[in-house]
């Protein structure tokens, strides 16, 4: 599968039964349906459906890339309580694009960073990431 953002093929981590697909190059990580939900319910989080809200055309002068898996061009969407992230979510429903670092941002708004839970996730996160980068 190849990086929505760099064109360059993605490697796949499993940890805790989730395979994520993550570029070494970009550090963006493609979530396909139903694996965000698996890695809150893994790590015993509570998780509320985050959805996003769906942009027109004229609200973001950022590129839309393709689906790593059904290569149409994907919706961008605003994901977030407070700060919205600008993520990309496949129109067919194949699953959502993080770029580097706005995973973080979405778990520490959804889990305090503080809290056992955000402890876990970020944890998780670093953890996978940081394996690959020492191989």
């Amino acid at each position: 599968m190849d990086c929505p953002k760099c064109k360059v093929p993605m490697i796949v981590i499993e940890r805790l039964n989730i395979e994520l697909d993550y570029c070494i190059n970009c550090g963006g990580v493609w979530f396909d349906t139903g694996e965000l939900q698996l890695l809150f319910d893994s790590l015993h989080i509570e998780y509320n459906s985050l959805e996003g809200t769906g942009l027109s055309e004229s609200d973001t002068k950022e590129e839309k890339r393709p689906c790593p898996v059904c290569k149409k061009k994907m919706k961008k969407i605003r994901m977030g309580e407070k700060n919205k992230v600008l993520l990309d979510k496949c129109p067919a429903g194949e699953g959502l694009w993080f770029d580097a670092g706005e995973l973080r941002q979405i778990v520490e708004q959804h889990v305090s960073p503080l809290s056992e839970g955000g402890n876990r996730i970020v944890q998780y996160i670093g953890e996978s990431f940081r394996e690959v980068k020492n191989k």
